[in-house]
């Protein structure tokens, strides 16, 4: 079934992305990453000596500041938090650099739809720029189902607010050649998952669909982050 959308793109078809590193000269690590008109900033600081409270000293930390456009940290800015932190301790080693902290600031610039996929992209490039170790690089994506059961994916903030119900996927990608020192060299993983959210009523089969064309969206975005990170830092990455 075609859809057809007020920005003229297919059901699958991503918005154009842009990405650029080490724009923040403070940080250890940072980058900018644009979906459309979603934009996200990621800062990376440490690792800084001392785990934080009720962490694991025998490990590093992650900790995740999430910063809105306009007004105050809520409910749902602590969520993404969670999520976020969630997915990238998965992907990071944390036994290199035991009872330290690692500080990820995600600022949002503009939330046109698709926000916290954003800031997982963003932040795994900051990550890389920061050259924290890691297992594998990730990609994040987002799969909405309408009322009437067609799937689109990287939504707008108007489509956002049309659909039923939408999925949160992160999946990985192993991208030896661009992974920071340190990094473990094991298995391609592309086949796995690494972080799923749903919200609304989605119906089992429709979450497979989502997982099935997410899976397959996500090889152009495995794809844009390889060619971004494989270009000189102060370079910008943009792609149609």
């Amino acid at each position: 079934m075609e859809v057809d959308r007020e920005d003229g793109r297919t059901q699958n078809q991503l918005r154009p992305l842009a990405c650029s590193r080490n724009v923040l000269h403070r940080a250890h690590g940072s980058a900018s990453w644009y979906q459309g008109d979603t934009k996200v900033l990621a800062a990376v600081y440490g690792p800084k000596a001392g785990a934080r409270k009720n962490e694991n000293p025998e490990k590093a930390c992650i900790e995740v500041i999430w910063k809105p456009k306009t007004g105050q940290t809520g409910k749902l800015e602590k969520e993404y938090e969670m999520i976020l932190k969630r997915t990238l301790q998965s992907i990071c080693i944390l036994t290199v650099n035991p009872n330290t902290t690692t500080s990820i600031i995600i600022q949002v610039v503009n939330d046109d739809g698709a926000l916290l996929p954003c800031a997982i992209n963003a932040a795994c490039v900051a990550l890389v720029d920061a050259g924290i170790p890691m297992k594998h690089l990730a990609v994040a994506i987002c799969c909405c189902v309408a009322k009437s059961g067609y799937v689109i994916m990287d939504p707008t903030k108007l489509e956002e607010q049309k659909m039923k119900s939408f999925a949160y996927l992160v999946f990985p990608n192993s991208v030896h050649s661009v992974l920071p020192e340190g990094s473990v060299q094991g298995e391609p993983m592309e086949h796995g998952i690494v972080t799923s959210v749903t919200h609304g009523i989605m119906s089992v089969d429709d979450y497979f669909y989502c997982l099935e064309r997410g899976c397959a969206a996500s090889a152009k975005l495995s794809d844009f982050l390889r060619r971004s990170l494989q270009r000189h830092p102060t370079d910008s990455s943009k792609a149609g």
